[in-house]
């Protein structure tokens, strides 16, 4: 019997699976998809991740970048620069199977090609446990279990928390003959209805990006990205276009049963304004393990307690990232006239990507920036 079985090998799973091997526990994760896998994903992930590990992540950063550009319908562009650490672009089939190897390299075992197809909690002569079922194999048994998942999975149903609304985002991977050359991180505004488009370039071309953010799923992703992408002289041709659920955060809820836990996109553990996943994935992930370390070392409350820790040190942020997306995206000409040409966009977003402020630090002043605009002679 394993202390802790982990379903899903994404950022979430891989840091819950480090940090418990780390510290001397029975981990076993397994992934349905073959390693390595790619996962539909721009890929920007903030260096403050670093913080929360003990080794080099250089190995599994495709580049680096300061620059940011801001369009509206695809002009009045904007440029700025980060005054904060430059935020890292990864290639999530390389970054991904990265963590894996870190968390294989202290102790956690790692089976892909094996898909879940039902959990139970049992009661035994130990205590209880958790017995996973497990497509053309013997079950296996463990005394924790973390639900890591992604979007689609089954773990969050299973487990019995509630459901939460998907939209569809779309993805374009695009390569190009030489590397992109003093590259940006590039933001669309006005071409899709409710979200926007964005450009993260990477060594060898471009990750594009499409989703809204209020409302429904953006239509005709893929037309939105070929033509957004053409803008940088791609054509269709030159790389995969993918749909992917994105699964935003939509209020605090539970993120503990019995002796299970959610993180990362399985939870909705994902910023509502940007759909940043990675960072807070891995952060879910590292506060999972904690936690039950926490019970195992005697602490009964820890699983309650990392719900608890989740709500406290991102979901109350996370309420203001969601008023900003609500006010923003129903009125983006206006918001970005009176927020995103101000001087200090840039500065603040590198910040709150940092974790060097939160949105609560922003959110006033932005809002009733957007509503001020709407009354005459206020604007």
């Amino acid at each position: 019997m394993f202390d802790c079985i982990i379903v899903g090998a994404g950022p979430g799973g891989s840091a819950a699976a480090y940090h418990l091997a780390k510290a001397r526990h029975s981990v076993l994760v397994l992934e349905k998809a073959t390693l390595p896998r790619y996962r539909p994903c721009t890929g920007a992930v903030s260096p403050s991740v670093a913080d929360w590990f003990d080794f080099d992540f250089s190995p599994a950063i495709d580049s680096q970048i300061r620059q940011v550009r801001y369009t509206w319908k695809l002009s009045d562009a904007v440029d700025g620069t980060l005054e904060t650490a430059p935020i890292w672009c990864v290639r999530r089939e390389v970054f991904d199977q990265f963590l894996v190897e870190q968390a294989q390299a202290v102790g956690a075992e790692v089976r892909d090609q094996i898909t879940v197809v039902g959990i139970e909690f049992r009661e035994g002569v130990d205590g209880r446990y958790w017995q996973v079922s497990v497509a053309g194999g013997e079950p296996l048994t463990c005394r924790y279990l973390i639900g890591a998942d992604g979007p689609k999975g089954p773990m969050a149903e299973w487990l019995g928390f509630r459901k939460h609304k998907l939209r569809s985002a779309g993805i374009f991977e695009a390569r190009t003959a030489a590397p992109v050359e003093g590259g940006a991180f590039n933001f669309e505004f006005g071409l899709a209805k409710n979200g926007c488009l964005w450009s993260f370039p990477k060594q060898e071309g471009y990750s594009f990006g499409v989703s809204s953010f209020i409302g429904n799923s953006v239509k005709a992703p893929e037309k939105l990205l070929q033509s957004y992408s053409s803008d940088f002289g791609v054509s269709a041709e030159q790389g995969e276009f993918y749909t992917h659920p994105l699964k935003l955060w939509d209020g605090n809820h539970s993120l503990h049963f019995q002796q299970a836990l959610l993180v990362g996109e399985a939870a909705a553990i994902v910023d509502p304004l940007t759909a940043e996943g990675i960072r807070p994935a891995m952060y879910s992930g590292m506060e999972a393990a904690k936690a039950i370390s926490a019970v195992i070392a005697g602490n009964t409350d820890a699983l309650a307690g990392y719900t608890q820790t989740i709500h406290k040190n991102w979901g109350a942020d996370m309420q203001w990232a969601q008023r900003i997306a609500q006010v923003y995206f129903r009125l983006p000409k206006i918001g970005y006239r009176v927020g995103i040409k101000r001087p200090t966009a840039t500065k603040r977003l590198g910040q709150i990507l940092a974790g060097e402020i939160g949105y609560v630090d922003i959110a006033n002043r932005v809002i009733k920036r957007i509503s001020s605009s709407l009354i005459p002679g206020r604007s």
